[in-house]
């Protein structure tokens, strides 16, 4: 039976992996997380719910993410809320793209990263 499971998988279920997001819903929230990076990490995750890349990435991202990253972790789904999106690029000088994850330090962005290269990022060095 294991390799029968190996090729067309388990009927058993997996114990799913829940982050620690913050939902990002309003323009207000920025400022806070300007306010907040200053002393920690906060990172912001922009998905598109209606991509297929950006749920493959974001999937990805959930199994690889290290819970003890010492982080905020914000999502913000751009289609629900276009504006808080569109004002994340302003503040943080930032072209939009989707998916991306922006790395929030001392009030600006260090570094972001977009599609697959999400999942090359090194947290730990932020």
């Amino acid at each position: 039976m294991g390799l029968f499971n190996k090729i067309f998988g388990s009927t058993e279920p997996k114990e799913e992996k829940v982050l620690p997001w913050i939902a990002l819903n309003s323009i207000e929230q920025l400022n806070a997380i300007e306010d907040k990076s200053k002393t920690k990490t906060q990172l912001i995750f922009k998905h598109s719910t209606r991509c297929g890349i950006s749920r493959m990435v974001m999937n990805q991202f959930v199994s690889q993410y290290d819970l003890g990253t010492n982080a905020d972790l914000y999502y913000l789904d751009l289609l629900s809320y276009r504006y808080v999106s569109n004002e994340t690029g302003y503040k943080f000088q930032v072209l939009h793209e989707s998916p991306q994850l922006l790395v929030i330090k001392n009030g600006i962005a260090v570094t972001h990263a977009s599609h697959g290269a999400i999942n090359d990022l090194d947290l730990s060095k932020y």
